[in-house]
């Protein structure tokens, strides 16, 4: 087939990220942009170089002629509205994290691409780093042994303009959460991927520092299923932002990872892995704008790969719905003082974290 033809929903922040991973991929091509503010669909679309193929309406959008698949970057509490959409008009999805702030929603827009066969895919660009696919591996080998325990530190930095630059910003509604749901959610994403489902978990969700309705400091104690034990901790108000740290230790080894540098890798018989520690990715700690291109063009590139090869993406609906299921675990856990949780949950447990 041609190139596959992508529009962007949602010309804010993350929009310019998407634009750079289609260009940057062969089987590829920006078609259409839409936005509801009429001047950053048009501004995003000139930058872009798709002439006039700029929309206020997403369903006019989703009739341009040569559009396959959709990139949705609109506010999380949208995802699933607009994935919807554009399901039933028979469009491929790639949607940003989360896939929605709600297990219901997610689960809607899951069914609807299942009902119009179409793909879904979810963005988490940490699983794309040769980094985390080492580890990954070292762990599904048995290479650590006996898994003991799994750390995850997000030590991040937002300021009161950031919060204060969007109103859907830092509400339960449109973002779902706080430091959790919007950075955090990343790293849990990833602990999960590298660790196996959790099991348990107690945690305390508190405003510690900014001024908004949802979190901006939480902790977590987690139990996996495969009985190893972690602590998960997410903020948005240290001075300066520190990035992701996740640490994974085994009965025969341990092995660290920043950002998307190897930091440790101490198993018996293995030579040292230990990277230069560059960061180039981790900019994010203090400033959202500058997120590298690399992670979501693997993204961009691989939902093509499904559609020409009739295949799930390597993040399906499915897949992507676990991060939020351990946040809405962490919310209901604070909200009842810190008592432990199991997991599945319920739709009845899709509440905020703090009241």
């Amino acid at each position: 087939m041609d190139k596959i033809g992508f529009g962007i929903i949602g010309c804010g922040v993350i929009s310019g990220t998407h634009r750079k991973a289609i260009e940057a991929v062969e089987a590829a091509e920006l078609v259409a942009c839409c936005d509801v503010v009429e001047e950053k669909a048009r501004a995003f679309a000139e930058e872009a170089g798709i002439g006039d193929a700029w929309y206020r309406d997403i369903e006019e959008m989703l009739a341009h002629d040569g559009l396959d698949a959709v990139c949705i970057c609109t506010p999380s509490g949208m995802h699933s509205e607009h994935a919807i959409m554009a399901a039933n008009a028979g469009k491929h999805i790639l949607c940003e994290k989360p896939l929605d702030v709600t297990l219901k929603k997610i689960d809607d827009m899951i069914a609807a691409a299942k009902e119009n066969d179409v793909k879904l895919a979810g963005v988490f660009q940490r699983r794309t780093y040769e980094s985390t696919k080492k580890v990954r591996e070292a762990v599904r080998q048995g290479k650590l042994g006996k898994l003991v325990l799994g750390d995850c530190y997000q030590k991040y930095y937002r300021s009161h303009e950031y919060y204060a630059s969007g109103d859907w910003r830092a509400t339960w509604e449109l973002d779902g959460g706080g430091a959790l749901m919007n950075q955090g959610v990343h790293g849990i994403d990833l602990i999960i991927h590298l660790m196996g489902p959790v099991k348990r978990v107690s945690a305390n969700c508190r405003r510690l520092v900014r001024n908004i309705s949802v979190e901006d400091t939480a902790t977590a104690i987690i139990e996996f299923e495969n009985g190893a034990l972690g602590v998960l901790e997410g903020t948005t108000s240290v001075t300066p932002g520190q990035g992701c740290e996740v640490e994974i230790c085994g009965d025969k080894g341990t092995v660290g990872l920043s950002g998307d540098t190897i930091t440790k890798w101490e198993i018996e018989g293995e030579a040292d892995h230990v990277e230069a520690e560059e960061k180039e990715t981790e900019g994010t700690a203090s400033d959202p704008t500058a997120l590298q291109a690399t992670g979501h063009a693997a993204h961009v590139q691989d939902l093509c790969e499904a559609i020409i090869e009739d295949r799930e993406p390597a993040i399906p609906g499915s897949e992507a719905r676990k991060a939020v299921e351990l946040i809405k675990a962490i919310y209901k856990s604070s909200r009842e003082g810190g008592a432990p949780v199991v997991l599945p949950l319920s739709y009845v447990d899709d509440g905020p974290g703090i009241d």
